[in-house]
């Protein structure tokens, strides 16, 4: 009998190595993250007409549900690798949920501040689950992140949120993975903006491929934020931010200028939308079968917005990247959706509610 021939996926520090700050092999923390299906829209003709081609980068397919883990593998190798035994971050729920689970992967302790009633149950049951010491503030995630900043200044905790170097190095193998999926790069590369940390490791990503010559050319950094927490497009931090996408409600961005300047370099836009519209893109997107949380759904609300602006042309080929997984935030989903029948246990009564 033929032996059967395998290939595992190794996680994105071996498998982009050659890209990747050097990290030896005994200190990769990795759950196998990466290699995320690139899916292409099927349903949307209608919306769009048959002229474009429009493709949803499902990051929830990540081992924690989300991008984040791109970013946690590296930086919680690089800080295993450095010695450290705990790590800490300030989260709006899927750093959190990423930095617990590579944390006690890779045998160190996990601090997460989150603010207090602003994160989804589904993001915080995976940071208590995997065992992080879970504080809630009283307060925003800005708040926390300056807070969480000063404790690793004076403790001995690595700080795993965007702002460490190498969280945005991990994020952006998503970018060297759509180049390999398409064969090319797209037209435009659509994707939420909150912390802005993707949008720059995207933008980082494609410039770093096209430079070895694997791509021709580079697309347009198309970067959508939630209406109520707008800091960029209204050229303000916003004091008390607010959106039911929760993944992207933050105020004063980390990576706010390395944002602007992956928009400027690329030609593409920073933008915002309203919650209804990210609502109406979020039941959209349930109808190709793909279940996001409300934070992805902005990218796709962004496309809807820039089509009825006519900036497209036939044959344009176009990414969306979803974030996260919709299981990330069940009562938004349900609140979103129409509710359960209920019927007494009588087959007359089940087929007439059918329609049949």
């Amino acid at each position: 009998m033929q032996a059967i021939k395998t290939r595992n996926w190794n996680g994105i520090v071996r498998e982009f190595q050659e890209f990747l700050p050097k990290v030896k092999d005994d200190s990769i923390v990795t759950l196998r993250e990466g290699n995320t299906p690139l899916i292409e829209a099927l349903n949307m003709g209608a919306l769009f007409g048959n002229g474009l081609k429009i493709f949803l980068k499902y990051e929830g397919l990540n081992p924690t549900g989300s991008f984040k883990d791109r970013g946690m593998t590296m930086a919680v190798s690089k800080a295993n690798e450095d010695g450290s035994h705990a790590i800490i971050c300030a989260s709006t729920g899927n750093t959190s949920a990423a930095a617990a689970a590579y944390a006690v992967r890779g045998g160190l302790r996990a601090y997460v501040l989150i603010p207090e009633g602003k994160i989804a149950l589904g993001k915080l049951s995976q940071a208590m689950m995997h065992g992080a010491k879970v504080v809630q503030v009283q307060g925003n995630f800005d708040e926390a992140l300056t807070i969480v900043k000063e404790v690793s200044k004076a403790y001995p905790v690595t700080l795993v949120n965007s702002i460490n170097p190498y969280r945005l190095e991990g994020q952006k193998t998503a970018a060297f993975e759509i180049c390999n999926q398409l064969g090319f790069a797209p037209r435009y590369h659509f994707l939420p903006v909150g912390n802005a940390g993707n949008i720059t490791a995207y933008w980082r990503g494609y410039k770093e491929f096209k430079e070895k010559g694997i791509i021709e050319n580079l697309p347009k950094m198309m970067g959508f934020e939630a209406e109520g927490a707008a800091p960029i497009v209204k050229g303000h931090p916003i004091k008390n931010p607010e959106t039911v996408a929760s993944a992207i409600r933050i105020g004063n961005p980390s990576s706010w200028e390395a944002a602007v300047k992956a928009r400027d370099e690329s030609g593409g836009v920073i933008d915002m939308v309203s919650d209804d519209e990210i609502i109406y893109a979020y039941k959209l997107l349930a109808k190709e079968g793909v279940f996001c949380e409300p934070a992805s759904a902005a990218s796709l609300a962004g496309v809807i917005k820039m089509h009825k602006r006519d900036i497209f042309k036939n044959g344009d080929t176009i990414v969306c990247t979803l974030t996260g997984h919709g299981l990330k935030d069940p009562d938004t989903a349900i609140k979103s959706s129409d509710k359960p029948i209920t019927v007494p246990p009588e087959l007359d009564k089940v087929v007439k509610v059918l329609g049949f």
